[in-house]
């Protein structure tokens, strides 16, 4: 069983990036398979500058946060969900220029939501909280984040808690804040990995590149609830209320962009560049890579996002636009294929979202290809908005799909369309 994040979430709400179980799974299977830049759009709604965070959705209200970064500002907006209009747009204002890759804009980690509130982590310009008026709750300043590709790990809620792992960089950390007040509950430091050889392609001066940005996710395992991140080299467990590790499992490689899913008993963790798969079965203690540890896939292709796992499959879409569907318990692969858009990019950043037998996952020129979760391959259909540069994941709510592009968001639904010329301003 998957814990959800709050009591009570509700069907049709998108709270977290990668869905309510935070493993890319929704519930609803009426979403549309097929749409285009005309057909099946209900809205779209310009954004005032590029970004690769994720929209969430509860109830009647979308939230993306998003950076502009002429102004120097880094911001959560709240969007109408039936019309798109905006409603608000807060945030905060940091001037210092952060290191970062050139294609991870400023505000990339998503916001997170419990339908009482929206929490957004702007880097080091810190931790804030809004309610749903756009009014500031609190905000916590938790110091510099410096790395050279800067960060994109999102929030994650469980409980009363909001859960944030704090890197990569010289300063790496996972923390429990209080989601009412932002205070500290626990903070646990993670140490620097020195690799002393590397099978993920990176070497020479390339070998101090580690770091991982992963979210955290929580699952409940005999009736024990235990918080899972990627780490350089590691996956490891811990309690939610304390931050005591309950187990950790070796054999990632240093270098982790994507987060751990679950499903059917088996969490996966996937490392980036030519890295390493390992699936590992929760619910151990201590050093659990020789007990719990069912197989490990050493120099894979490049995964930015993170996969599904549907009825003893694992299904994931490789950097490069190729699609793979491996078996959970064995890590035996079963099929890989390339898997192609009508746009000028087949790259893919964004994660994979499951409803039913139905895969979605968007490639960087905003075409959403629909696979089958089968051990037999089948494309269903590829539908494209108009090649926009997008590296988001999908938010599903109430039947329909809500992706984030470069230059903007799109509300993807059946019946009639309803294009918003809404326009977006910034906050003075």
């Amino acid at each position: 069983m998957i814990s959800l994040l709050a009591a009570g979430v509700q069907a049709g709400n998108w709270p977290a990036w990668n869905g309510p179980n935070g493993s890319g799974i929704a519930t609803e299977t009426n979403l549309p398979v097929r749409w285009s830049a005309t057909e099946k759009v209900r809205w779209k709604v310009p954004l005032p500058d590029r970004g690769n965070s994720s929209p969430i959705v509860w109830r009647d209200r979308v939230f993306v946060t998003q950076a502009i970064e002429k102004e120097n500002r880094l911001t959560v907006m709240c969007l109408n969900r039936a019309s798109g209009k905006v409603l608000w747009q807060s945030g905060t204002t940091y001037s210092e220029k952060d290191a970062t890759h050139e294609a991870n804009p400023y505000g990339s980690a998503s916001p997170v939501t419990d339908g009482e509130r929206v929490i957004a982590w702007f880097g080091s310009a810190g931790v804030y909280c809004y309610d749903f008026n756009g009014k500031e709750l609190w905000h916590r300043d938790l110091g510099k984040q410096n790395h050279q590709w800067g960060y994109a790990a999102s929030p994650s809620i469980h409980g009363d808690l909001c859960f944030l792992n704090f890197g990569p960089g010289e300063r790496t950390f996972l923390i429990a804040l209080d989601k009412r007040t932002g205070k500290t509950v626990w903070n646990v430091d993670v140490p620097q990995v020195q690799p002393k050889e590397r099978t993920d392609g990176f070497a020479g001066q390339r070998n101090g590149v580690v770091g991982s940005w992963s979210t955290p996710l929580t699952i409940q395992v005999k009736g024990r609830d235990e918080l899972i991140v990627s780490f350089p080299e590691q996956v490891r467990a811990f309690d939610p209320k304390t931050g005591r590790e309950l187990w950790v499992c070796d054999g990632l490689n240093p270098l982790v962009y994507s987060s751990p899913i679950y499903g059917d008993g088996v969490v996966v963790a996937m490392g980036g560049f030519l890295g390493t798969l390992v699936a590992v079965k929760p619910g151990g203690n201590g050093n659990v890579t020789a007990t719990h540890r069912l197989w490990k896939r050493e120099r894979n292709k490049n995964q930015l996002g993170s996969g599904v796992i549907h009825e003893g499959h694992f299904y994931v879409l490789d950097t490069p636009g190729i699609a793979e569907c491996i078996e959970l318990n064995t890590g035996k692969l079963v099929w890989e294929k390339r898997v192609s858009g009508v746009g000028r990019k087949n790259e893919s950043w964004s994660s994979m979202i499951l409803s039913g037998d139905t895969i979605y996952i968007l490639n960087q020129s905003g075409d959403t290809i629909v696979l089958r979760a089968s051990p037999k391959f089948e494309i269903i259909g590829v539908n494209s908005i108009g090649d926009e540069l997008t590296n988001a994941t999908l938010a599903v709510s109430n039947g329909e799909l809500f992706i984030r592009t470069h230059r903007n968001l799109w509300c993807i639904g059946e019946g009639k369309s309803k294009l918003s010329a809404a326009k977006v301003t910034s906050l003075n």
